[in-house]
């Protein structure tokens, strides 16, 4: 391994940033070309991630340079986009950059829907790339070393910057190799080489001794707290990177230790100290036979080592002979100073100077949310300002109807068409009529359906995830460590409750719409009809002549048309109010530059107050007007009314015309309040398809975080050692001897075999004859001891039990199902010569048994060999 310690890249799984983005930007930003030319940053980014970790790197500057590029960009667009688990779900997959797996799964990693992972680990990407191009540096000249020691620094920032900020970016444990424990311990290490790298220059350049022995005791504290970092630590351990690590933090101490005793030693001897000089030498002489004793594989100190050596056995040469100073103790001898020339680079955005963001018009997300309040607020405004000015025209025409106005003095000849009727029914019937109101309430129920299965359906896909989730947490317990489902889907539940609410007022709003339809159905359908058809449902009275040309006439003419210029001057004063659009970008930019936060509702009401507060002021003043002039049409018309002639005819024929006028104008309230709620089932259609579309992204990222935590979780089972047991002793191991005999068998237990086989076993040969109370010849006795499958033989002239077994006896073999603990696998009969008894042997097979003087057992004409073993197959 070098002397210079590289970290190892960490590897991420493919990620399609393209697709999630671009389908967030349509959702979000209205078409055109802005919303096309964030499409088109969507894809760059896309390209650009997989340039920086979707391919291997080289150790070069340009590919630290990609990767810079691609981490500046994510902290760019961090606040522009909403990188939640419940909005924009993306999951990242990263590989722990020191576990190399095992034969049972591949290595460990982690997959979270975090953006703040990504930088992490993108960030650790730029500190181990950086360590590997500083220890690719050939340090024979000076711009090398210059560029060592500052990728050194520039991978210790990285490190460092990690530690302090990778437990708030992420909602679970990191993965061991991004920890605060193991990026700490890399920084110190890539500090300490960034030192080592300043003290090889300065001994390069020649400075003063004092000054390199400085930089070299400074190096070789990095190193020992390095060192007992790693010690120190549990987790670190495990892993072959850090044993490997080890030996060379524990001899690069050593050797910076040695190489500031030594300069420090010929700053001594500059300064006549040379007892000290030699003190140092021995100490520094000491400390390099350690490195060469235990870390020579590592590190070669063959040449320092002869430096230090020489300059001993010089200075001691001239000590002894000439100087005669006093060696010191170790411990007398004054600490060497410190000189630290090396920081950790900060981490400051942006890393590279290449750097130009892709979404440099996008609004930060702070800014957007401001913007979404205020725009809550500007329609909150516009809809109260309109609202009331239309309850106020809905409310001077419902007092006009019950005046009869003005059909009553246009009605003087009591058999004619009020002009003003016949205006409505033409208003009406250009309108479509009473058809054009049939066919939107036909509409309603099926956009109202239309909206409720998408609804539905997008709750649906919560509800199945998250009982899969459910699922999972009560199988896996502990294990199953990432957000609930149930936690995670409550702004979702609630924003889905939201719109069932939404829709449940609509249904109410469409049953008064119906009602109130029925109502005035009848007015609306005369005013429907032609001319004379209209005439003919009138009734018609006594012509009112006399009223003709009276100045009460004259006057609620002249107020009619004073309001009819009211009502045309608040139509307009609506139009204005509607046309009026301002840009708050800039002031809430303005305000995030500044201060750092917006206050939203400080700036958007002094905006709206003073966007709105002339229309405001304008449209009181028309409701004034209005009043007045309402209260002048009312005592008017009670002269008025004296003043006619009243009959049954009269009023019958009165009565109809507020009727229709009535009808007139529940017909123009209706027609627009229906448009009004098919345009607001269309709208709500969109808003739920977008509803649909979150609901579904969310339910996918989750699904793929949850096979990656699965796979995780089963290479993990698979990697966790089995318990340990010990196999159940079969039970013919343990089972006490059948038959026992005085003298030992010498012949050694044979394994026990097992056979499988689908035959079943061949019969039994007999038991032996034995005579009772008679002595048996040694040839005919057969005795089996269970346990050890011995055979001994006992001298004829002992006496012999006549017990005989139940069974042939065998070796031990083991009993299953149907096989009573015997097999009929003859063994070969050169290797088992107490098969069989003699009474039932041919002479030929017979074998004398073992301790028996031989004699010929074959017989002339019989020449049969003995027998060749052949296992079972």
């Amino acid at each position: 391994m070098a002397t210079f310690i590289s970290v190892p890249l960490k590897k991420s799984s493919e990620v399609d940033l393209s697709k999630p983005l671009t389908k967030f930007i349509h959702n979000t930003y209205p078409s055109g070309e802005e919303q096309n030319e964030y499409c088109r940053a969507a894809d760059e980014l896309n390209k650009l991630r997989k340039s920086a970790v979707g391919r291997p790197l080289d150790k070069h500057d340009s590919s630290l340079e990609t990767v810079m590029r691609y981490y500046d960009q994510l902290c760019s667009i961090e606040p522009k986009f909403p990188f939640t688990e419940s909005q924009l779900c993306l999951t990242f997959t990263w590989k722990d950059a020191f576990d190399k797996g095992s034969i049972f799964g591949g290595s460990v990693k982690l997959a979270l829907p975090s953006l703040g992972y990504e930088k992490t680990c993108v960030l650790f990407n730029i500190g181990a790339l950086a360590s590997q191009i500083a220890c690719e540096q050939n340090l024979d000249n000076d711009e090398a070393l210059k560029a060592a020691s500052k990728y050194y620094q520039l991978a210790s920032g990285a490190f460092s910057h990690i530690k302090d900020t990778v437990l708030s970016s992420l909602n679970r444990d990191p993965t061991v190799d991004i920890s605060p424990d193991t990026v700490g311990t890399l920084s110190l290490i890539m500090l300490a080489q960034a030192q080592e790298v300043f003290f090889l220059k300065a001994t390069r350049d020649k400075m003063k001794d004092a000054l390199i022995a400085k930089l070299a005791n400074q190096a070789a504290d990095y190193y020992g707290d390095a060192f007992k970092q790693c010690q120190y630590k549990d987790t670190l351990s495990k892993y072959f990177y850090f044993q490997e690590v080890f030996p060379i933090l524990a001899a690069k101490h050593c050797i910076m230790q040695a190489h500031a005793e030594y300069h420090q030693a010929v700053l001594a001897k500059q300064q006549k100290k040379f007892g000290e000089e030699i003190g140092r030498l021995q100490h520094a002489s000491d400390l390099v036979k350690t490195v060469s004793s235990r870390y020579d594989e590592y590190i070669n100190v063959k040449d320092l080592a002869d430096k230090i050596n020489r300059a001993l056995t010089a200075a001691k040469k001239d000590n002894d002979f000439i100087y005669h100073d006093r060696v010191p103790d170790l411990k007398d001898l004054e600490s060497i100073g410190k000189a630290s020339l090396v920081k950790p680079t900060p981490i400051n955005i942006p890393l590279s100077q290449k750097f130009s963001d892709l979404f440099e018009k996008m609004v930060p997300l702070a800014v957007q949310q401001c913007l979404n309040v205020y725009n809550q607020r500007k329609a909150e405004l516009i809809n109260t300002t309109i609202a009331q000015m239309r309850d106020a025209t809905t409310f001077v025409n419902g007092v006009l109807a019950s005046l009869n106005l003005p059909a009553a003095i246009e009605d003087v000849s009591g058999d004619s068409i009020p002009q003003s009727i016949l205006q409505k029914s033409k208003a009406i019937i250009q309108q479509g009529g009473i058809q054009t109101i049939d066919q939107l309430i036909r509409d309603l129920p099926e956009l109202l359906q239309r909206n409720k299965e998408i609804l539905e359906e997008s709750l649906k896909f919560l509800d199945e995830e998250e009982a899969t989730d459910n699922d999972l947490k009560s199988k896996f317990k502990d294990r199953w460590q990432r957000t609930p489902s149930i936690e995670l889907y409550k702004p979702l539940r609630t924003e889905g409750d939201s719109f069932r609410g939404v829709l449940d007022r609509a249904i109410g709003a469409d049953a008064v719409v119906k009602e109130r339809y029925q109502t005035h159905r009848e007015a609306i359908a005369i005013l429907c009809k032609p001319e004379t058809e209209l005439n003919a449902a009138i009734p018609s009275a006594n012509p009112a002549k006399t009223l003709q040309g009276s100045e009460v006439v004259s006057t609620l003419k002249s107020l009619l048309n004073m309001l009819d210029e009211v009502k045309k001057g608040r139509e307009q004063l609506e139009n204005d109010i509607k046309s009026v659009n301002f840009d708050m970008t800039t002031k809430f930019l303005t305000a995030l530059a500044q201060d750092g936060a917006v206050n939203e509702e400080a700036i958007s009401v002094t905006e709206l107050d003073r966007i709105y507060g002339s229309y405001t002021h304008k449209v009181q003043e028309n409701l004034k007007k209005q009043e007045d002039i309402i209260n002048n049409i009312q005592s008017s018309h009670q002269e008025f009314s004296k003043m006619k002639q009243t009959n049954s005819e009269a009023n019958l024929r009165e009565e109809v015309l507020k009727n229709l006028a009535v009808g007139h104008d529940n017909y123009i309230e209706l027609v627009a309040n229906l448009r009004e709620g098919t345009k607001f089932y269309n709208d709500l259609t969109e808003i739920l398809l977008k509803f649909q579309g979150k609901c579904s992204d969310i339910v996918f990222a989750r699904k793929t975080e949850r096979d990656e935590l699965l796979k995780d979780l089963q290479q993990s089972i698979a990697r966790e050692p089995s318990a340990p047991s010990i196999p159940q002793v079969p039970s013919y191991q343990n089972a006490p001897s059948t038959v026992t005999t005085n003298a030992t068998s010498s012949i050694p237990t044979p394994a026990p075999r097992t056979v499988f086989s689908g035959k079943q076993p061949p019969p039994r040969p007999p038991p032996p004859t034995v005579p009772a109370g008679g002595p048996v010849p040694a040839s005919s006795i057969q005795t089996t001891n269970t346990t050890s499958a011995a055979v001994s033989i006992t001298v004829p002239s002992q006496p012999l039990s006549t017990t005989i077994p139940t069974q042939a006896q065998g070796p031990p073999y083991p009993s299953y199902p149907g096989y009573p603990g015997y097999y009929g696998m003859p063994m070969p009969v050169g290797f088992n010569p107490y098969m069989y008894g003699q009474q039932g042997m041919p002479a030929y097979m017979y074998q004398p048994p073992s301790g028996q003087a031989p004699y010929g057992s074959q017989q002339p004409g019989y020449s049969y060999p003995q027998q060749p073993f052949y296992p079972p197959q």
